[in-house]
């Protein structure tokens, strides 16, 4: 099932709220602000064995956590912000996870001074295909899968699929000219 149709069979109201939002008006459109690109990283590479819904409701807890994704101050976190997020009840307290959001930024933080920013460096591999794109992840990122990868590439409109064709935000989605459309 798609996630179009899964908001629409969602109960109770509240919950289908908070994945309507997201779908309505994050998923699947670019982000142009590499701080914001690296916390749909970090969110996706979090959401890891989780549901997307328990992620979605710790969001504002990710971002006071990870400095609203900062890469420049993530990729300076010391052993202290290290257990500081290990002990934060409002955001996944995963070893790994947590390690993988330090050591990305500073992978991040290599990006921009090569490319410029780390949206460039996504437009300089564009296009791949989904497995071209997963291995690239794995060479260059710590804890990025096929399925984080895929998911985060969708959400930011660089592989297509977030949207089916009927949903009414797919037009929406390409209005703001997604980089999977580029190539269509």
């Amino acid at each position: 099932m798609s996630y179009c149709k899964a908001i629409e069979s969602m109960q109770p109201e509240e919950r289908r709220a908070l994945h309507k939002n997201y779908h309505d008006n994050f998923y699947g459109f670019p982000i142009h602000n590499d701080d914001e690109l690296f916390g749909r990283l970090i969110m996706e590479i979090n959401q890891a064995g989780l549901s997307w819904e328990t992620i979605l409701k710790k969001e504002s807890s990710f971002r006071k956590a990870y400095d609203d994704f900062s890469i420049q101050k993530i990729a300076h976190y010391t052993q202290e912000d290290r257990n500081r997020l290990l002990n934060d009840a409002g955001i996944i307290r995963n070893k790994l996870k947590v390690n993988a959001a330090i050591e990305n930024a500073k992978t991040v933080l290599e990006l921009q001074k090569e490319f410029g920013s780390f949206e460039n460096w996504l437009e300089h591999n564009h296009p791949k295909s989904k497995e071209e794109w997963v291995k690239l992840f794995k060479k260059t990122f710590k804890f990025t899968g096929g399925e984080i990868v895929g998911e985060f590439l969708m959400s930011i409109g660089y592989l297509p699929g977030a949207h089916e064709e009927n949903c009414a935000i797919y037009k929406k989605v390409l209005k703001a000219n997604p980089m999977w459309k580029r190539n269509v």
